[in-house]
């Protein structure tokens, strides 16, 4: 199972940095949404549109796709873990920080890729990030 973060490589790329890329992105944000209206919980399309949000920099959106995707996989670790840095992103950081708390009572484990994922930068200065590391670390 992948244990990567989505919205991984996007955290320093914006879209006007992609160049040729930012068209590709466009038309797979526009193509995936035409899916999306037409079957709504489509879990794998979801995920890549949740991506594709990401690397556009859309943090807002990306992470209601993937409070969407928590919601159609509530025990998947990875989505809420997904959550997580999208909302970081987006500057909800309560709401962050209690999808990186499920996502540890779910399963995640990958600390070491938790402590270095730049997508988790805007709540690593959080206290309770801390707490939760000590909190499952020990467990």
């Amino acid at each position: 199972r992948h244990t990567r973060s989505l919205c991984d490589w996007s955290s320093d790329v914006c879209s006007s940095d992609l160049g040729g890329l930012g068209s590709q992105l466009q038309f797979e944000l526009e193509f995936y949404e035409g899916i999306l209206q037409r079957d709504p919980n489509y879990v794998d399309v979801l995920k890549v549109m949740g991506k594709n949000l990401c690397a556009h920099g859309d943090y807002a959106r990306a992470a209601d796709v993937d409070r969407r995707i928590t919601q159609l996989c509530p025990s998947d670790e990875l989505a809420h873990y997904n959550l997580a840095c999208s909302m970081g992103m987006a500057g909800g950081l309560d709401d962050a920080i209690e999808a990186l708390r499920r996502s540890l009572e779910l399963g995640y484990r990958d600390f070491l890729y938790l402590r270095e994922d730049r997508d988790l930068e805007p709540i690593r200065k959080d206290p309770r990030f801390r707490q939760l590391l000590d909190e499952y670390v020990r467990a």
